[in-house]
């Protein structure tokens, strides 16, 4: 039996040790995507693997597989994408504010940690960890670009190594495709995702690259030293959202009138803010960052109840969203 057919026999046991009625010929088609035929000749593999797989039919005569005690399940480790997946299910369900589900969530994975043996929890926590660090993609909901899933890929395992990644870029300056090799450190999720890396033949200084304009990745098997000292967190914390400019970088300070204030308490507009409730009932918010588009544009759902008083810069492009003359697209 070759690896991968005895990792998806394995994955059936564990369907059928997990879930309280067992499963059927459609759970292994779905979970497996295979026909019919093929799930019966797994079906009768996991018979003969298992001799204390119980079988049952239902009222409409579907067949059951279900199993009860099965030694080597339970020395299944946890893997990398599995642990990521859970975390990066926490992080999702704390920033919609659903606290039940993220200390249902917790409490799941820790239990998963504490039942597998430490080197390996340790192993695919850091793995977790860095993906964390990188601001896993699933992690930010509303609209954003389309990035392909082998780029994601590409991207996972080189965070985990780590190791330098080719990749054939265009930028608005520059429309000719280009190919480099880089380091990367961190990602940046937004309306556009960024790659941070650094130059490999460059002057290693980190740069922003645009998810969506990289034609091709491509891992390889050059392994770097992460920059002990870059935080994604600290790095990123310098935009508003994902773009950064080091011409735009500046206090910020927005007045929301009594209306709007409790509203705008609640929300963390930038990880660094500073907010002062003012004896009108107003509130005044205070960060410093850059990207006066993308401030403008998520100004605007907030309609006359918020007062851009620094800097004048966005002043200016907030008044030219409001005609329709800021001809930057997302």
């Amino acid at each position: 039996m070759s690896f991968a057919k005895a990792r998806e026999l394995l994955r059936i046991a564990e369907m059928a040790k997990a879930r309280y009625r067992g499963i059927c010929l459609r759970d292994i088609m779905n979970e497996l995507s295979v026909n019919e035929r093929t799930a019966r000749r797994m079906a009768r593999e996991l018979e003969d693997l298992c001799p204390g797989v119980v079988i049952t039919n239902d009222d409409e005569r579907r067949r059951w597989w279900k199993l009860s005690e099965v030694p080597y399940i339970q020395h299944r480790v946890v893997n990398d994408k599995e642990l990521c997946a859970l975390d990066l299910a926490i992080r999702r369900a704390a920033r919609a504010g659903a606290e039940n589900e993220v200390v249902a969530l917790q409490r799941v994975r820790d239990r998963l940690v504490a039942s597998v043996p430490r080197p390996h929890a340790r192993s695919a926590e850091v793995s977790s960890e860095i993906m964390m660090i990188a601001n896993g993609f699933a992690c930010r909901p509303g609209p954003a670009t389309r990035i392909p899933k082998r780029h994601l890929e590409t991207l996972f395992n080189a965070f985990i190594h780590p190791t330098r990644v080719s990749i054939t870029y265009t930028s608005a300056r520059d429309p000719e495709p280009r190919t480099k090799i880089v380091e990367p450190h961190g990602v940046i999720v937004g309306t556009r995702h960024y790659l941070v890396a650094r130059d490999a033949a460059g002057d290693q200084r980190f740069k922003q690259y645009r998810l969506d304009r990289i034609l091709e990745m491509r891992g390889t098997v050059d392994i770097f030293e992460r920059d002990p000292n870059f935080e994604i967190e600290t790095y990123s914390a310098r935009a508003f959202g994902s773009f950064f400019s080091d011409a735009e970088h500046a206090l910020v300070r927005w007045r929301f009138d009594p209306r709007a204030a409790p509203v705008a308490r609640e929300f963390v507009f930038h990880p660094n803010q500073v907010m002062t409730d003012l004896d009108d009932g107003s509130l005044m918010v205070e960060f410093t960052a850059s990207g006066w588009v993308e401030m403008a544009w998520h100004l605007m759902s907030w309609g006359n109840a918020v007062e851009v008083l620094e800097p004048p810069e966005l002043i200016t492009i907030l008044e030219k969203v409001r005609r329709g003359e800021v001809e930057v697209l997302p």
